[in-house]
């Protein structure tokens, strides 16, 4: 009983050493070693760092009026913008930046996630490192490229027909685009990942929808380190009940898919995303298995990157083109000149040029994911600094992609033909200039699978419309788990 009383009563004091320890001693030797290189930053608060100025900033940003401008940095991202302007020796090096993402000697791997962010994304692609990463990657390799994603092409137009139908009912009518590209990028996904299964595959969309919102609520919202053990919030609470759910409704698929194969319904667990997987996770070869558990965080990985990076890639393509009639007439032109009047078809597809374009100037101005994450592993030698271990590092690409030094005064305008001979020449062959889908061995594997994706969408739209942006749209920004509009995006649709 003593040793009872006595463990319980050092319990707070063992924590809270521990959280002095993680949350103020290791951050400010960590800020002193920085400042002494010339890297400084806005003062440390105990407990909680930056995240009230943070949250202050995003705020005030998102209160004030914009104009119909593409210089979002500060709107979306204001701390930073601020910070950059106030400190010194916070410079941008695009060579010091390759060097991070390539990740040679694996100087800067991946941070570990925790929180709501693991629940959401647990150890996908996205979040882990070393060979599971590889097997991972590999898999998904197989599953995005060539013969497979020509495969996904057919479900891509069907899924874009019954956006369209939707749509046969309204002249002259604003349509919230944002809203409608969610519908539309969420049942492709469905129908890509789950194949028959696309309707259990919907439901298990809206619950990883409701996941993202709780994990970017609480970005910037400090925890006492140890205290979700003792006392959990309704967000705590209802995103476990939500990981769960998501879990048990995968798991009840893959079961119906393989009782099928064993009654001789199917001939095999099929060629969709989920079927690979579940191929996978029965595979002889020990260097390819995996497991359920990896099968889970795959498929959540692959909707929450696939549908939210689509989505907002479509939006704000469609609304470039809603204030830029010229190019829309260019891009219908070459639609028609290409199709016709027939669905797009993948050859098709290779060869719509201005498009491809648009879509980069697009990707440009409003890059879907804003910034990458790393950390140091060790103690390591950048350029001319020394960073010490454990250290994260950010790399803003949406600053990058609207810094006038690489891009020019007209860094702010809408200007496709900047893409005319290929990012490399747009570029002048600084690949860390613009990254829309990350960069080095870590690119986004879907990244094809995004950009069929909206050529298709793109060209049917503009095979049956002209459009326009609606008078009474709002133009402001906010950066959930991409640059997604604050107030949705109103287009008015005129048939052709």
């Amino acid at each position: 009983m003593i040793v009872l009383w006595t463990s319980l009563f050092l319990l707070p004091f063992s924590a809270l050493a521990i959280a002095l320890h993680k949350l103020w001693w290791t951050l400010c030797r960590i800020q002193r070693t920085m400042a002494s290189q010339g890297i400084r930053g806005p003062p440390y608060k105990l407990f909680y760092g930056n995240t009230r100025e943070i949250l202050q900033f995003k705020n005030e940003a998102s209160s004030r009026p914009m104009n119909l401008s593409h210089d979002i940095f500060p709107r979306v991202q204001p701390h930073i913008s601020t910070w950059t302007g106030t400190y010194d020796g916070t410079v941008f090096c695009l060579l010091l930046i390759k060097e991070v993402v390539n990740n040679k000697d694996k100087a800067f791997p991946k941070p570990e996630i925790e929180g709501f962010v693991k629940k959401l994304l647990g150890d996908g692609p996205v979040t882990t490192e070393g060979e599971k990463w590889a097997k991972q990657r590999k898999l998904a390799n197989y599953a995005f490229h060539g013969d497979s994603l020509k495969s996904m092409l057919p479900a891509m137009v069907d899924s874009v027909h019954m956006m369209l139908d939707r749509w046969k009912n309204l002249h002259g009518d604003e349509i919230e685009v944002y809203q409608e590209f969610t519908m539309l990028t969420s049942e492709i996904i469905s129908r890509t990942a789950f194949g028959s299964s696309y309707v259990e595959g919907r439901n298990i969309f809206e619950m990883l929808r409701k996941l993202a919102s709780i994990a970017s609520r609480n970005a910037f919202k400090i925890r006492f380190p140890g205290i979700s053990k003792l006392w959990k919030t309704n967000d705590e609470l209802e995103s476990e009940k939500l990981e769960n759910g998501i879990r048990d409704a995968m798991l009840e698929i893959i079961r119906k898919r393989e009782e099928k194969v064993k009654a001789g319904e199917l001939d095999d667990l099929g060629n969709d995303f989920l079927g690979l997987l579940v191929k996978a996770s029965h595979s002889d070869d020990e260097s390819r298995r995996i497991t359920i558990t990896d099968l889970v965080d795959e498929c959540k990985t692959f909707y929450i990157a696939g549908q939210d990076t689509s989505n907002t890639m479509l939006t704000w393509t469609v609304f470039l083109l809603a204030i830029h009639p010229d190019w829309q007439d260019e891009a219908r032109k070459e639609v028609l000149n290409v199709f016709g009047n027939q669905d797009p078809d993948p050859d098709g597809i290779a060869k719509l040029k201005t498009m491809g374009m648009i879509i980069n100037e697009s990707l440009r101005l409003y890059p879907p994911v804003v910034g990458l994450i790393r950390k140091v592993g060790t103690k390591t030698r950048l350029g001319k600094l020394v960073l010490p271990a454990n250290i994260g590092l950010y790399i803003p690409n949406l600053k990058l992609h609207h810094d006038p030094q690489i891009w020019g005064d007209d860094a702010q305008l809408f200007k496709p033909e900047r893409f005319s001979e290929g990012v490399a020449k747009a570029t002048n062959n600084n690949l860390a200039a613009f990254f829309p889908f990350g960069l080095g061995p870590r690119t986004c594997v879907g990244f094809n699978f995004a950009t069929a994706e909206a050529k298709i969408a793109l060209s049917m739209i503009l095979q049956r419309y002209t459009f326009s942006l609606f008078p009474a749209y709002v133009h402001s920004h906010t950066q959930l788990l991409t640059t997604s509009p604050q107030h949705g995006v109103q287009v008015i649709f005129h048939a052709l």
